[in-house]
Parts: structure tokens; C-alpha cells; sequence
């Protein structure tokens, strides 16, 4: 997987960390996801789409401070995950948003199925978890489909 952080980093519990900024829409990610984001929001741009993206590391607690300025400037957000569509950061960032401002959310996730074993690139496009899943769902956001 793609180092996202070549000389490491200082992670502080329930603080996002914005490594692009952007107008248009927000991808919030973690895990190995994160660098699934940063390469759509790298795509987007290609096609006219500021992306901001936010390393959500920390699930609980949650940074409701970042989700809640996400949806404020940019309108829009992408939740991008290596884990079930329930019960984990989608549904986080989700609750929060609802909470404090309610925006467009699309959601990059495992669906309910129990994931197989094979390579790494394999399984990520299978279950629909790459930086394609996560432009597509951004560019459905921004009305460009």
C-alpha cells in the first residue's frame, strides 16, 4: 500500500488531518483509504473538481469540529473506508453531519458481504474500494455523471 506519510507523523486523537484542501467537495478517509482519496482527489482535479481530503484516523472520538467545516465549505462529502457501510466512520461522519449540517453524503465501503481472500489490488477493486469508487462518487455529488 502507498505510504502516505513518508517521514511519519504526529497524530493527535479526535483531530482529522487535512493533507488537500478544496472546495468542491470533501473525501473523508482512513485507513489505507486515505491514499485512495488523495489519488482521486488528484483525478478530480483533472476534471475541474476541488477535493479536499481529510485523514479521519480517529473514529471515536470523532472530530466533529473538521466534519462540521467540511460541510460547511465544501457542500458535500465522500466517506471512504476498508470496513462495513455500517457502524464505522460513514456512519460517524454521518450522524455528526446530520447533527450540524446536513449535506449530500455518498459513502465508499464494504457492502454487507464477508470479504475473500486474494491480492491486495484484486479485492480493493472487487468491493469497489479504490480511487475510481471514490471519484465516481464524488463526481455523482458534484452533478458531473
Amino acid at each position: 500500500m502507498p505510504i502516505v506519510y513518508e517521514n511519519g507523523c504526529a497524530f493527535e486523537l479526535g483531530k482529522a488531518i487535512r493533507l488537500r484542501d478544496g472546495k468542491d467537495v470533501t473525501l473523508i478517509a482512513n485507513g489505507l483509504m486515505v491514499a485512495a482519496a488523495l489519488e482521486a482527489a488528484e483525478k478530480l482535479a483533472g476534471q475541474g473538481v476541488q477535493a479536499r481530503v481529510l485523514d479521519m484516523h480517529t473514529v471515536k472520538p470523532l472530530d466533529n469540529a473538521a466534519v462540521l467545516a467540511a460541510a460547511r465549505e465544501t457542500g458535500r462529502l465522500v466517506v471512504a473506508e476498508e470496513h462495513l457501510l455500517h457502524g464505522g466512520l460513514g456512519s460517524a461522519v454521518a450522524m455528526s453531519a446530520a447533527r450540524q449540517h446536513p449535506v449530500p453524503i455518498r459513502f465508499v465501503a464494504l457492502r454487507d458481504t464477508f470479504a475473500e481472500s486474494g491480492t491486495p489490488e484484486g479485492l480493493l477493486k472487487k468491493y469497489g474500494l479504490t480511487a475510481d469508487d471514490v471519484v465516481r462518487a464524488a463526481l455523482e455529488l458534484a452533478g458531473k455523471k
